[in-house]
């Protein structure tokens, strides 16, 4: 018998751009992923995860992310995630969820003042997570990055207290660090542990064509952690 294919949502704002390659992406590794245009009410019935994919959401005017905040589906992707449902930010996405209070800190425009757009290595901090079951300590993982503004920054009081809670999940590798995120961080946990976001795109590290696979270990923990809730709620 096949594994069940759970329903994530794949949220669409004016200026994305990656919505398919996340879509194609997370099919590829077991789901059945649904584009949800911003200005829906309410996510599909059955949905199991949402992803808020990377772009350029309304032009990132004011800043990114703000506009999109905004959106009428933020207010269900909020109710969602405080209900404890799975939410993954993806660059613009985790801009969005910052800027939505979902995750902490805030992000602001690269040091170098360039957009980058490179692989990158990156550091997995933990591997008990619903986005990082795949991976194991320590692990270094090769992904793409691609924006302007992805400079984490936290104050240091935030700083050690995310560090002492374990929710500083993914960070840059030594030497590697492209924006100048403070404490090299390239991804963040919510306290609740189900709301997670990166810089990096996973999405575009799924096939081998691209040059890694290493994508697969981030979207695919996702899809693993969103069948088991559906086996948990049934």
């Amino acid at each position: 018998m096949s594994e069940p294919r759970p329903l994530i949502a794949v949220v669409v704002f004016p200026g994305s751009n990656d919505d398919r390659d996340a879509q194609q992406a997370l099919e590829r590794l077991g789901a059945d992923a649904v584009r949800v245009w911003h200005d829906e009410p309410a996510l599909p019935a059955g949905t199991a995860a949402v992803v808020l994919p990377g772009g350029f959401s309304y032009g990132d005017y004011l800043r990114c992310g703000a506009i999109a905040r905004f959106s009428p589906v933020m207010r269900a992707v909020t109710e969602f995630a405080e209900d404890g449902g799975l939410v993954l930010g993806i660059c613009n996405g985790f801009q969005i969820l910052t800027e939505a209070g979902l995750l902490p800190g805030a992000l602001r425009p690269n040091a170098s003042l360039a957009f980058v757009c490179r692989d990158v290595a990156l550091r997995v901090e933990r591997a008990d997570t619903p986005f990082t079951s795949r991976c194991h300590a320590d692990q270094e993982l090769t992904i793409a990055v691609k924006h302007g503004e992805g400079c984490w920054f936290a104050d240091a009081d935030l700083l050690a207290e995310l560090e002492a809670d374990g929710r500083l999940l993914l960070r840059y590798a030594e030497a590697e660090n492209p924006n100048g995120a403070v404490g090299d961080v390239a991804g963040v946990l919510n306290a609740a542990g189900n709301v997670f976001g990166l810089m990096p795109h996973p999405e575009h590290a799924v096939d081998p064509l691209l040059g890694s696979t290493d994508g697969a270990l981030i979207l695919g923990s996702l899809v693993d952690a969103a069948r088991l809730s559906i086996a948990v709620a049934v």
